[in-house]
C-alpha cells in the first residue's frame, strides 16, 4: 500500500513573482517541506477534488492550509473558495486569501463564503515574508482543527 504524500500547504497563485516570494518566505520559516502549487483556479480544484491529473489522490488527504489568490485565470479565487467551503469533504480546510485586492466587495464575498482569513499582500518583501511566515506558523503549528472521520 502506498503511503500518501501529505500536502501541508496548497499554494494557489498565478503570479511567478508572488509565487517565488511566498515559497521563499515559507522556506525561511521551515514550512516548505510539503507544498503543492496550483497556478490557476481549475488546477486548484482538480487537486482539491482529486480530478484530472490528480484523480489518483484521495480526497481525505486534504492540505492543512490553502493560500488562495483571488485574481486567477480559468476559475477565479472566489469560485474556488465557494467550491471548497460548499463541500462537506473540504469545508474544514483553512483557507487564507492572500491577494493584492483591497476591494471591499472581495473582502465581504470572501467572508460570506467562509474564508478563514483575508490578507492583502504587503508591497515590500520583508512585510510580505513576515506575514506568510506568521500565517503558516499559526495554521500549521498552533491551530487545532477538528479530527475528521475517514
Amino acid at each position: 500500500m502506498n503511503t500518501p504524500l501529505i500536502i501541508e500547504i496548497l499554494l494557489v497563485e498565478d503570479s511567478p513573482e508572488d509565487l517565488e516570494l511566498t515559497c521563499r518566505a515559507l522556506k525561511n520559516a521551515n514550512l516548505s517541506n510539503h507544498i503543492q502549487i496550483a497556478r490557476d483556479g481549475a488546477e486548484a480544484l482538480d487537486f482539491i477534488f482529486c480530478e484530472g491529473p490528480h484523480a489518483a489522490r484521495r480526497i481525505e488527504d486534504t492540505p492543512k492550509l490553502i493560500f488562495l489568490d483571488l485574481k486567477l485565470p480559468k476559475v477565479d479565487g472566489l469560485e474556488v473558495l465557494q467550491r471548497i467551503k460548499g463541500d462537506p469533504r473540504t469545508q474544514h480546510i483553512p483557507v487564507v486569501v492572500l491577494t493584492s485586492s483591497k476591494e471591499q466587495t472581495d473582502v465581504v464575498k470572501s467572508y460570506a463564503l467562509g474564508v478563514n482569513s483575508y490578507i492583502v499582500k504587503p508591497v515590500n518583501f520583508e512585510s510580505f515574508s513576515r506575514a506568510v511566515q506568521e500565517l503558516g506558523m499559526y495554521w500549521l503549528l498552533l491551530n487545532h482543527p477538528p479530527k475528521l472521520d475517514k
